[in-house]
């Protein structure tokens, strides 16, 4: 995130504010500055931009499942990676091309599978039961999507276990350096003509750079084997995945698109000459630092001497930090009622949210101004997963999501990415409209 970023973040909080976006009866928001996302975008395609080579760059939908925000990326220029039916639904509503689209999940069903050939979708098969499902429904009729396997290249975790896809043990994938895993891929492909893409995804938050090019290597070099015992370019195009991790410590956005792609033109320069097209499946990186919850200090208390800040702002948003803080710590901007920065002497503070348990908790111990009934907090870099992955605790409802742009010498102007949800909304969807059962 440059100065530029952090200036027009701050004038989105004071002007949510001023217009009543956070407020009584809205206590909590999501913001997203376009500015950012474009720049993100635009870092990306630079990044990758090679003579002679194909690119496709897809966002992971699950890093924002918002219609608007997939429409806007795509006008951007990428695509969409997908892992659900709704996930699909939703690219598709955002306009997204079936030929822009990848279907990855470890859990796809038949249905899934037949919606995707019927549409074109790019499929990645996890798993030899699944290759066998794709099998029968090629055999009742021809499919344009392009098809590929997933392979796992076993070559180790990152610092956050759960994110880690590329274990001895990942669920995800064909786990390759397991005894007769390799042979049996050459022998799908050899068997299958139309299998002419490999797919991996080593990284995500908490895997360091070397380790996901040491994984896109495996996949390189395994379809480079593949070709040879073909004797012809059957794999023609390999999917990288996604998965570079984001700083959550300050407004710098490293490690950058570029450092990533010139580890892979240092350290798997084959992927670049030409021969293979490429497809990523970005989500985080691209989002994350251009997103802020922002929300109401309700109250201010104190337990055992600790001052606390309770806040409309916990695990129904920042699911993550609050339960695995270590793993996904947040920081916090202390703001006072304006939405502008808080004065005074640092105070070490929790800041608490609203759910009822003990560990709703976004930031433990921190030192910032005291925070005050009617002040607000600014939850940042929380572009990604964060207000876009609600988790309904409590039956509270999901908050609205804006947009924000910034013409220089102008004030912020928002555009709704998602309203409030309303309490008959909630009502509904907790099933208030069905018969009330029967003893």
């Amino acid at each position: 995130m440059t100065n530029e970023a952090a200036v027009r973040r701050d004038g989105a909080l004071r002007a949510a504010v001023a217009r009543g976006l956070v407020g009584e009866e809205q206590p909590v928001a999501g913001l997203l500055d376009i500015t950012g996302i474009r720049q993100s975008a635009t870092a990306l395609h630079a990044a990758f931009a090679t003579p002679g080579v194909a690119v496709l760059h897809t966002f992971a939908v699950k890093a924002a499942s918002l219609v608007p925000v997939l429409a806007l990326l795509r006008e951007y220029g990428l695509g969409a990676e997908v892992a659900s039916p709704g996930e699909l639904a939703m690219a598709r509503a955002a306009g997204i091309p079936p030929e822009h689209t990848v279907l990855d999940s470890p859990a796809k069903t038949l249905a899934e599978l037949r919606e995707a050939l019927a549409l074109g979708i790019a499929v990645n098969a996890d798993n030899p039961q699944e290759l066998d499902r794709i099998d029968a429904l090629l055999a009742a009729g021809p499919s344009r999507s392009p098809l590929g396997l997933r392979v796992n290249p076993q070559v180790g975790g990152g610092s956050i276990d759960a994110m880690s896809t590329a274990t001895a043990t990942s669920k995800f994938g064909v786990a390759l350096r397991d005894p007769g895993a390799e042979e049996w891929v050459l022998r799908a492909y050899a068997q299958r003509p139309w299998l002419t893409r490999l797919h991996t995804h080593t990284g995500s938050q908490g895997v360091p750079l070397p380790l996901m090019a040491e994984g896109v290597r495996a996949a390189y070099d395994l379809a480079e084997r593949i070709n040879a015992a073909a004797g012809r370019r059957q794999v023609t195009t390999l999917d990288i995945g996604g998965g570079l991790p984001v700083n959550f410590g300050s407004d710098d956005t490293t490690p950058t698109f570029g450092a990533y792609a010139d580890l892979l033109r240092a350290e798997v320069p084959g992927l670049f000459d030409g021969r293979y097209g490429i497809v990523t499946e970005f989500g985080r990186s691209l989002l994350a630092k251009h997103g802020t919850v922002l929300a109401r200090v309700e109250y201010a208390k104190s337990a055992g001497g600790l001052p606390i800040a309770v806040t409309h702002a916990g695990a129904q948003v920042a699911t993550r930090t609050v339960f695995a803080p270590d793993a996904w710590p947040l920081r916090v901007l202390a703001l006072d009622p304006d939405g502008g920065p808080k004065k005074g002497e640092p105070v070490v503070q929790d800041i608490a949210g609203p759910c009822c348990f003990a560990g709703d908790l976004v930031a433990r111990g921190r030192a910032l101004p005291r925070l005050d009934a009617g002040d607000h907090v600014a939850l940042l870099d929380t572009g990604a997963y964060y207000f876009s992955t609600h988790f309904a605790y409590n039956a509270l409802p999901r908050p609205a999501v804006w947009a924000y742009s910034t013409a220089p010498g102008a004030e912020p102007s928002f555009s709704l990415v998602r309203p409030a949800q309303s309490l008959t909304d909630l009502l509904t969807e907790s099933g208030a409209d069905l018969p009330a059962l029967q003893p």
